[in-house]
C-alpha cells in the first residue's frame, strides 16, 4: 500500500493512496505517519477512513514524516561508481583513488531531522555560507520495528517501507569539516516522499533509480548495484544501536552527482532537482 501525509482544511492527516486514481483517503483513528508504522501489523487488515476519497491535487502533499523522530541514518559511498567519482573529485578526505575508493564497511553518517522538506518545496541555497550545493538521489528505508543485533537473514523482516529522498550536501563544508553532519544538515536539505510504500508492495533490492537537474538526467543506477546491500546495512547498523519503528535509512547516492564532472556542476538558482524510484513515485523539488 502507498500512504501519504496530507494537509487537509490545515490539519495534518495520513491518507491511503491510490496512485492510479489519483485520490487520497484519509485515515480515522492514526495520528501520523509514526503512529501509523507503530501500529500497521495490528491496522493492515481492516483500515478505517474518515469520509471519502479525495482528489490528489485538492490536499497539500507533505514528506511521509514531516520530522522523523531521530536522525536520518545515512550511508556514504555506498555505489561502486559514485566512490570512485567522489574519490576521484578531490572532495574526499576519507579515502584516495583506486582500489581504496571502495569502503571495507558501510560508511555511516547522520542528518539532522528538521532537514525534511516535502515534495514541491524549496532547496534553499545557504548564500554567504557554501556555493558548493550538491543532490544526491537515494533509496529511503523505513523500519517497522524495534531490534538490535539483528541478523542479516532476518534483516528485511523489520523494514515497513520505502521512500525517495533527496540527500542535499553542502561539499565545501563536507570537506572543510572532515565529516559529513554539518554539510548534510543545514535547512531544506533533505526532501523527501512523494509517499511512502509498504515492503509487501515493493523490493528494495532491484529499484531503478534516476535524476535529474532541469530536464537533464544525471544520474541512473539500480538499487541491485550498492556495495553494502539492504540486509548488510540493517545487521550493521543495529550491531549496537537499537533500530526503533519510523528510523529512515538512506542507502547511498549513485554516480553522476554534480562534484563529478570536471568541472562540477552544483545546483543553482532556478534548477528543479526531479529524483525518480520505480514504484516509489517522483519527488520533485525547485533550489532558491
Amino acid at each position: 500500500m502507498k500512504f501519504v501525509t496530507v494537509l487537509i482544511a490545515g490539519t495534518e492527516k495520513v491518507a491511503l493512496l491510490d496512485a492510479e486514481a489519483g485520490t487520497v483517503r484519509p485515515l480515522a483513528g492514526v495520528s501520523t505517519m509514526l503512529d501509523l508504522i507503530e501500529r500497521y501489523e495490528a491496522l493492515k487488515g481492516g483500515l478505517s477512513f474518515a469520509g471519502d476519497a479525495l482528489p490528489l491535487e485538492s490536499v497539500s502533499l507533505l514528506a511521509p514524516m514531516p520530522r522523523p523522530p531521530r536522525n536520518i541514518i545515512c550511508v556514504g559511498k555506498n555505489y561502486y561508481d559514485h566512490a570512485q567519482e567522489f574519490a576521484d573529485s578531490g572532495f574526499d578526505t576519507s579515502a584516495a583513488a583506486g582500489a581504496s575508493a571502495i569502503p571495507d564497511a558501510p560508511i555511516v553518517f547522520t542528518k539532522a531531522p528538521e532537514t525534511v522538506v516535502a515534495p514541491g518545496a524549496a532547496i534553499v541555497l545557504p548564500k554567504g555560507l557554501s556555493d558548493q550545493i550538491d543532490y544526491e538521489a537515494e533509496l529511503a528505508v523505513i523500519i517497522g520495528k524495534a531490534g538490535r543485533a539483528i541478523p542479516r537473514a532476518e534483516a528485511m523482516d523489520y523494514v515497513w517501507g520505502y521512500s525517495i529522498l533527496n540527500d542535499v550536501t553542502a561539499r565545501d563544508l563536507q570537506q572543510r569539516h572532515k565529516q559529513w553532519f554539518l554539510g548534510k544538515s543545514l535547512d531544506t536539505f533533505c526532501p523527501m516522499g512523494p509517499w511512502a510504500v509498504t515492503a509487501d508492495e515493493a523490493d528494495g533490492t532491484g529499484l531503478d533509480v534516476k535524476c535529474w537537474v532541469s530536464g537533464e538526467l544525471r544520474q541512473q543506477a539500480n538499487t541491485a548495484q550498492l556495495i553494502f546491500d539492504i540486509p548488510t546495512l540493517i545487521e550493521t547498523i543495529s550491531s549496537g544501536l537499537t533500530l526503533r519503528p519510523g528510523d529512515i535509512i538512506a542507502t547511498g547516492t549513485p554516480a553522476g552527482v554534480g562534484l563529478g564532472f570536471d568541472p562540477p556542476r552544483f545546483l543553482a538558482a532556478g534548477d528543479v532537482v526531479e529524483v525518480e524510484i520505480a514504484g516509489l513515485g517522483r519527488l520533485v523539488n525547485p533550489v532558491i
